[in-house]
């Protein structure tokens, strides 16, 4: 928290704006928690999940750490030591990355294709179960385009 004053006042949250954020705070905890206690089950993670899935929807299974941080939201540093732990049970493997040469390529290995594809009926069935059943087509559809916006995406890149 900074002790550094600003110039302006603080727009503080009306009942309404508090009780939607914490609902939503919560219900992002939740769904949260609930799907990767499932991944966690079948011995993985949600960011090596993410990792696994995103690589394998590009034709050569491969990456750059700098995309992939990027889309996760997390620092190169970070991701890198992920990826190391990744790479240490065969999921992934690090390649040059032939457009940067101070960069890497992360790399679907077989096993982590076959990890992937184990786990992915389990990860949908507990992505219904947690989050889809749980709201009508309508809420759904508000949702997505609510979650859209605030990513800062257009709706249909969804």
């Amino acid at each position: 928290m900074s002790t550094k004053r600003s110039d302006t006042a603080a727009r503080w949250l009306g009942p309404e704006e508090e009780h939607a954020w914490r609902a939503y705070r919560r219900m992002v905890t939740v769904v949260q928690a609930r799907t990767a206690q499932d991944l966690a089950e079948l011995g993985l993670s949600e960011p090596d999940y993410e990792v696994l899935s995103t690589l394998s929807e590009r034709s050569d299974g491969s990456g750059t750490l700098r995309e992939q941080a990027a889309k996760m939201e997390w620092s190169r540093s970070r991701l890198s030591r992920h990826a190391t732990r990744m790479e240490a049970r065969g999921l992934i493997r690090r390649a040059p990355d032939p457009d940067d040469g101070r960069g890497c390529l992360l790399v679907l290995t077989e096993m982590g294709l076959g990890t992937l594809r184990q786990a992915a009926p389990t990860h949908v069935a507990s992505v219904r179960r947690h989050f889809v059943d749980q709201l009508d087509p309508q809420e759904l559809a508000v949702l997505g385009r609510i979650a859209a916006k605030l990513a800062g995406e257009p709706e249909d890149s969804l």
